[in-house]
This record gives C-alpha cells, sequence and structure tokens, in this order.
C-alpha cells in the first residue's frame, strides 16, 4: 500500500479549527514544520497545563493517529477551566487534523474526539439555593 503525504491546499499556510467544552472555546491553527511544537496562549504547552494528565489530553489526537508530518501548532483558547480548557483544545486540534487529512476521521472520532461534550452547569432555578438543592424543610 503507498503512502501519500497530504499537504496544505495552496494559497495557505496553516489549517485553523475550532473545537469547545463548557464555556472554553479553543482556536488551533497547525502547520507543518521540521520539529513538532506546541503553544498554547503564546506559552509553550508544557508552561500552560501544568500537570502530565492536562498535557495528555490536549496532545491526545497525535498519540491515538499516526502522521510522518510533524507540526508547528499553535492555539488560542478562552474561558472556562484549565481541564475544559484542554479538552477544548483536544477538540480544535482533532478537527483540524481531519481537515488535513480526512483519513483519520474514523480514528478520531471512534474515540470521541470530534464530539463537542454538551455537558454545561445547569442554571439556578428560583426559589431554590441552587440548581435544584433546596432549602432544609423544617416541620416548626
Amino acid at each position: 500500500m503507498a503512502t501519500t503525504t497530504k499537504t496544505i491546499p495552496k494559497g495557505e499556510r496553516y489549517i485553523e479549527a475550532v473545537g469547545r467544552r463548557k464555556t472554553a472555546i479553543a482556536r488551533a491553527r497547525i502547520t507543518p514544520a521540521a520539529s513538532m511544537t506546541a503553544t498554547v496562549n503564546k506559552k509553550d504547552i508544557n508552561t500552560y497545563f501544568m500537570t502530565e494528565p492536562l498535557r495528555i489530553t490536549a496532545l491526545e489526537p497525535f498519540l491515538k493517529v499516526t502522521l510522518p508530518t510533524q507540526f508547528a501548532i499553535t492555539v488560542v483558547v478562552s474561558g472556562g477551566g484549565i481541564a475544559g480548557q484542554a479538552v477544548a483544545v483536544r477538540h480544535a486540534i482533532a478537527r483540524a487534523l481531519t481537515e488535513y487529512d480526512i483519513n483519520l476521521r474514523t480514528t478520531l472520532k471512534k474515540e470521541g474526539f470530534l464530539k463537542r461534550d454538551p455537558r454545561a452547569k445547569e442554571r439556578r432555578k428560583p426559589g431554590l439555593v441552587k440548581a435544584r438543592k433546596r432549602k432544609q424543610w423544617s416541620k416548626r
């Protein structure tokens, strides 16, 4: 089986995609490069995501697919907490990789990286303390 090298379409220097989770929004740009580099909000990914599980979560699409091409990844992320931002970055990178090579879609979809996680905090209702929590009932 012959392997074909993919290239970014003519006239474009990078592929951009948006990923979301709760209130976090990530815009990722992938550019072919000599070596693999990743920056998040103009900081190195190791500086921005301090713990190893968050770094692994953010770069998981690259761990699941094997690509011979190296990329320079630039991500701008805003909103939400640090864990939600890591999942939003993962979503954006997975979307950008499917734009780069449509054959990667089946692998990424099976892993669940292309689905936007719709879970979010439920709104507070009037007369309640939180979304469903009530004040303790007192008989007297």
